[in-house]
C-alpha cells in the first residue's frame, strides 16, 4: 500500500476510536446478519471482550501497514488460532463485507470512495495473508 492510502486509514480509523464499543457491537450485528454461519462462532463469548480484541486486532494491523516484518508474523499467528475456533475460509469474505458496513456507518460522510478502497484493498491483503498460513498446504 501507498503511503497516502496508509494515511487514509490511519486518520478514519483514528476517527473510529472514539465509538469503538459501538461500532465494535454493530460490526458483530452485522456480520451474523450476512453471514449466520458465524453465529456459532460466538456461542460462548463475552462480546463486549471480543469487541475490545477486534479493535485491537484492527489498531494493530494499521499501525503495522509500513512494518510487514511485524504484521505478517502476527496476522500468520492470529489465522492459525481462528483456524481453531472454526473460521472457515468463506468467513473472510463475510468479515469483509461487515468491516466495510460498519466503517461506512461510523464514518458517514467521512467514508469517501477513496477511504473506502484504502480499506478493501487492506482488508484484501491482510485477509490473503492469513487465508495463506490457515489454509495453505505450507501451513499444514
Amino acid at each position: 500500500m501507498d503511503t497516502h492510502r496508509i494515511a487514509l486509514l490511519r486518520t478514519s480509523f483514528d476517527r473510529v476510536l472514539p465509538i469503538a464499543g459501538p461500532a465494535a457491537a454493530l460490526f458483530y450485528q452485522r456480520l451474523m446478519e450476512i453471514d449466520p454461519s458465524t453465529r456459532p462462532l460466538f456461542a460462548q463469548t463475552d462480546m463486549a471482550a471480543q469487541g475490545t480484541k477486534l479493535m485491537q486486532a484492527l489498531a494493530m494491523a494499521v499501525a503495522s501497514l509500513e512494518r510487514p516484518d511485524v504484521l505478517v508474523p502476527k496476522l500468520r499467528d492470529m489465522a492459525r488460532r481462528h483456524v481453531n475456533y472454526g473460521v472457515e475460509r468463506h468467513h473472510y469474505a463475510s468479515v469483509g463485507a461487515a468491516l466495510l458496513w460498519t466503517l461506512r456507518q461510523g464514518l458517514g460522510e467521512g467514508f469517501t470512495p477513496e477511504v473506502e478502497d484504502a480499506w478493501a484493498e487492506a482488508f484484501a491483503v491482510l485477509a490473503d495473508v492469513m487465508m495463506d498460513a490457515a489454509y495453505s498446504r505450507r501451513a499444514a
